[in-house]
């Protein structure tokens, strides 16, 4: 064998040019309520105005429709010649109502229809061109009230964690004071490890100690806690920063003092991002997969929900619920019909009495004028 090798290891300089020809692909989900900074930490992710921010009257004009929807934003940014195709999906409505049950439903079928989607085109003979929003990485956005998860917060969470690479953020974190944002993020860790919600891990490279220490410091650093701003502030000792100038002094982006802004960026872009797609292609599509061809044979469709024996039973349950309630209408409306025309009767039986009444006064009256009249011819 020759001293200076084979050739093997140029091979990710191979796989570099290859990946570099073909360019990247990466789908972001954020979840959360309206306000908390969806669309401004996207852009500040990003540093350009790939999201507008949502017109507030027409989210007010919803609040009857009680809908959560699936907003898709794509871009192609590139860096040093390297493009990447992006896809943002965003969920206005989420947890804007009195009433918020189920609202994560939407939420979840999207992903599981984009893997459903994806497996079906993996079925065809012809694979050339494949449609692929599975979601490689979901933001859910907890909002800074400095208390701990809200009962919406867990169910969802608990719900996307089987589902995408779940990364939770605490949005707006210029609210809170270091140490009640400190306290903030424990409570919130324990709440996550209490109610087993799974929330993406980087992997500890055990052959590489810089890299390793560089994970846990991004697994200590979860719920990253966040500040968004795409404008140019000027810091007391005059440096130009992105950030949010107070009274008190500028929130900045990208100083790790203020916030985890910089953690968060290089796990979904700088450090992470192929794990996150790697991660979704062999766990959670696969795990979809293999559940689905478990239960039905090839090329079947999905099991439609109304097809569900969970949900016949909830319809049966239904459909014996909406029989009662229109027999209680009936009854009811039987016993109207009867105290009406009990009401009619009584009403006819005084008509018939106060027209006696009036007959018998017109017999007096003709008599005593009768009487009056025989009365005034003998005078």
């Amino acid at each position: 064998m020759a001293s200076n090798g084979i050739g093997i290891a140029n091979l990710p300089n191979q796989r570099h040019k290859i990946v570099a020809k073909a360019g990247g692909h990466f789908t972001l989900m954020v979840v959360g309520e309206s306000g908390v900074g969806k669309t401004t930490l996207i852009n500040t992710l990003f540093s350009t105005e790939l999201a507008t921010g949502k017109d507030h009257s027409r989210r007010h004009t919803k609040q009857l429709d009680k809908t959560v929807e699936i907003d898709i934003i794509k871009a192609e940014l590139e860096e040093k010649q390297f493009k990447v195709k992006l896809t943002v999906i965003d969920t206005p409505g989420f947890g804007d109502y009195v009433n918020n049950r189920d609202s994560w439903t939407p939420i979840v079928d999207f992903i599981d229809d984009q893997h459903e989607l994806y497996m079906r085109q993996e079925q065809q003979p012809e694979r050339r061109e494949k449609t692929d929003l599975r979601v490689h990485a979901c933001l859910y956005f907890i909002r800074p009230t400095g208390h701990t998860l809200k009962p919406l917060d867990i169910e969802t969470m608990k719900r996307l964690g089987t589902r995408v690479n779940l990364i939770p953020v605490v949005a707006k974190a210029d609210t809170l004071t270091q140490a009640d944002l400190a306290t903030f993020k424990q409570r919130i860790r324990e709440v996550i490890a209490t109610q087993n919600i799974r929330t993406y891990s980087p992997p500890l490279e055990v052959d590489d100690a810089a890299s390793a220490e560089h994970a846990k410091q991004l697994m200590s650093a979860m719920p990253f806690s966040i500040i968004g701003s795409t404008e140019d502030v000027r810091a007391p000792d005059g440096r130009v920063v992105k950030g949010r100038e107070y009274l008190w002094g500028v929130a900045e982006v990208e100083n790790e003092e203020h916030c985890d802004f910089k953690k968060l960026r290089s796990l979904l872009i700088r450090t992470h991002m192929l794990d996150l797609i790697h991660t979704t292609e062999e766990q959670h599509y696969e795990h979809y997969r293999q559940a689905q061809m478990e239960t039905r044979k090839f090329g079947e469709p999905k099991v439609k929900k109304l097809d569900n024996p969970k949900f016949k039973e909830e319809e049966e349950m239904l459909r014996k619920r909406f029989t009662e309630q229109v027999k209680l209408e009936e009854a009811r409306f039987r016993q109207w019909e009867q105290h009406l025309i009990a009401e009619r009767d009584r009403l006819n039986k005084d008509l018939e009495t106060a027209h006696s009444t009036v007959k018998a006064l017109e017999a007096e009256l003709d008599a005593l004028q009768n009487g009056y009249g025989r009365g005034s011819q003998r005078r």
